[in-house]
């Protein structure tokens, strides 16, 4: 039996073959990569962030999105799943596979991510004109790295750590670290 790692797609037949897989993978230029189970901080940390957002986002045209939707980059030619998700484009909001043109995203750091969340996927996402804000979550230091794009495209680090409020200018909103911490217990 081939291993996903073994694959070769275009992007068409990448999501045709993944609607019959029971696990999650990515898509990078024709490579598919299978997607590991995340450990409980990670989830709970994921969820009290797509949480607060939702909560927040009420009313707006924008929606919150959580693990399980792909987004396409394709001038990457790429799918990902990123850990949380912002939309506020209408077709995003209608999409049934995919979304393509989130303002933020959250990627909640792992020990096995964590240099390509910082790395080739940060350089694919940056090629999303749409997106204004990419946070890095650290759960390990309590901390959330957000890199917010400026008027010049230059990407400007706005580090987040301590008794704080994470701002989230795209969205017009704060996330206190503490909620998006909350039930994780310090080491």
């Amino acid at each position: 039996m081939q291993t996903a790692e073994q694959l070769r797609f275009s992007a068409a037949d990448f999501l045709a073959w993944e609607e019959s897989q029971t696990e999650k993978h990515e898509f990078v230029a024709g490579e598919v990569f299978a997607m590991t189970g995340a450990r409980r901080e990670h989830v709970v940390v994921s969820l009290n962030i797509a949480s607060a957002l939702k909560q927040r986002l009420r009313g707006s045209p924008c929606q919150a999105y959580i693990a399980d939707l792909k987004l396409r980059v394709e001038a990457a030619d790429a799918f990902f799943y990123p850990d949380v998700m912002v939309s506020c484009h209408p077709e995003d909001n209608k999409a049934k596979q995919f979304i393509s043109q989130p303002t933020l995203i959250v990627e909640v750091l792992s020990d096995s991510t964590a240099d390509y969340d910082r790395g080739g996927k940060f350089v694919a996402y940056r090629k999303l004109e749409s997106l204004q804000e990419y946070l890095i979550v650290d759960i390990d230091a309590r901390r959330v790295e957000c890199f917010r794009r400026t008027p010049d495209n230059d990407w400007l680090l706005h580090d987040y750590i301590g008794d704080v409020d994470c701002q989230l200018h795209s969205l017009s909103l704060n996330l206190p670290l503490a909620e998006i911490f909350e039930d994780i217990e310090t080491a």
